[in-house]
């Protein structure tokens, strides 16, 4: 039977991430980081199962070389922590989740031997003694939350030494018993500033230098970071939001500065983005912009939203209307203005009825 190789990235800090942070959100981060995990696989590796907060994978009779073996291993932390780093430079969001996702950290493990497969249900999965021990070597007592781990018989089988030096990996040796067995390995704890980061997609708090077209204020009884969830959550928009047949946007990711969404109203697609400006202290602000608006060059709308007390908030919401053309100006002035302003009212109030209602 050839020799396979079995690997496990696994996210560190996800139990007390999950039981100390809103359910929704951190779902949706640990969803993003493993897919992450998943698109920064350069080794052609097979995905056996998600199970919760890590990756089994496997690649069978073949074990990659110690170069290439070493490149994923980088490569999958890279994508991790650059990811990592989006959260935390793009996010709007206030909540615990979003603010602690950056605290979270990714260990790896990889072993290799004998594996046997079964089939479930028409998928083919390892199984048996080496299954076991690589899930095993995930409790050890390596004094870091931020590692790769190497099984003593993969870094044989890749001529990998166990004092491995490089600017990124500086090998160590390390034993575990388990059910009375000894378990050799080497590892390597990841000093993330020398990982090479990829460069994050540039976003700009908006500073408009005219005044707002239209402005509309009232008071709504519901702390402003729940307010803030309902604004800013696309999948509540059909609920408040009058006039639009559908919102297309990525379920599976936190909206946040750069956020991309579709608002398909009859045969027109607007494409929105999300975007922020400076808010004063104590107040939470998410905007958005589109050149997709027609008559208008530039369309932005920003939701301010200032705490009253803990369950009642006030809502801003400023309209900017642009655009180079003449004639268009006098149209904003005289009739677009009026109808959007009495959108923003009867939408403030859908939104009011929605969230005092829950």
């Amino acid at each position: 039977m050839a020799n396979s190789l079995l690997f496990i990235p696994d996210i560190s800090g996800f139990t007390k991430f999950i039981q100390t942070t809103e359910v929704e959100h951190s779902q949706h981060v640990i969803a993003e980081l493993l897919e992450v995990l998943i698109e920064s696989n350069t080794e052609n590796l097979k995905l056996a199962e998600v199970e919760g907060d890590a990756l089994f994978f496997y690649k069978e009779g073949i074990i990659p070389s110690q170069e290439r073996l070493l490149a994923q291993i980088e490569s999958m932390f890279t994508a991790f922590y650059s990811h990592l780093k989006l959260l935390e430079k793009n996010r709007i969001c206030p909540c615990n989740a979003c603010a602690t996702a950056p605290n979270l950290q990714l260990k790896i493990v990889a072993h290799c031997g004998d594996v046997q497969f079964i089939e479930v249900q028409g998928n083919r999965k390892p199984f048996g003694k080496e299954v076991i021990e690589a899930h095993r070597m995930l409790k050890n007592s390596v004094e870091s939350d931020n590692y790769v781990l190497i099984s003593k018989s993969l870094a044989l089988e890749i001529g990998l030494p166990v004092y491995y030096y490089s600017k990124l990996f500086k090998f160590k040796e390390g034993v575990d018993v388990y059910d009375t067995v000894e378990t050799n390995y080497i590892y390597a704890i990841i000093n993330t500033n020398i990982l090479q980061l990829k460069t994050l997609k540039t976003t700009k708090k908006v500073n408009l230098p005219n005044p707002p077209n239209v402005i509309y204020s009232r008071d709504i009884n519901v702390s402003a970071e729940k307010l803030l969830e309902y604004v800013s959550s696309f999948k509540y928009r059909h609920l408040w939001i009058k006039g639009v047949d559908k919102f297309e946007y990525n379920e599976n990711e936190i909206n946040r500065e750069g956020t991309e969404h579709i608002c398909v109203i009859k045969d027109k697609h607007l494409n929105i983005t999300t975007v922020t400006k400076e808010a004063k202290k104590g107040q939470l602000i998410y905007g958005e912009f589109t050149k997709s608006m027609p008559m208008v060059s530039a369309f932005y709308q920003f939701y301010i939203i200032t705490p009253l007390s803990k369950n009642k908030c006030t809502i801003k919401t400023e309209t900017y209307l642009q655009s180079s053309s003449f004639f268009n100006k006098i149209m904003i002035l005289f009739m677009v203005k009026t109808k959007i302003k009495k959108a923003v009212i009867e939408n403030s109030t859908l939104l009011a009825k929605l969230v005092e209602a829950l």
